[in-house]
């Protein structure tokens, strides 16, 4: 592999983040929340969720590169 981890991982969201948000604008704009109460239950799922996954990458990382030390000792 030329990149490291960090660097695909983060080339990967600068594609993924834009699709997700069009997907929330769909969903948005779809008329599927009908009240303020769906749109922020809506809201407070989707961007902590978004920031959970772009840092679960990072534990992945720092995972596999202790798997990796580990085999090499």
């Amino acid at each position: 592999m030329n990149y490291s981890f960090k660097t695909l991982w983060n080339a990967m969201f600068l594609v993924v983040g834009p699709l997700w948000f069009v997907l929330v604008w769909m969903i948005w704009n779809s008329g599927q929340l009908k009240t303020p109460f769906d749109h922020t239950i809506f809201l407070s799922l989707i961007f902590p969720g978004f920031i959970l996954i772009y840092l679960m990458g990072f534990l992945i990382q720092k995972r596999h590169a202790k798997k990796i030390q580990g085999m090499k000792s």
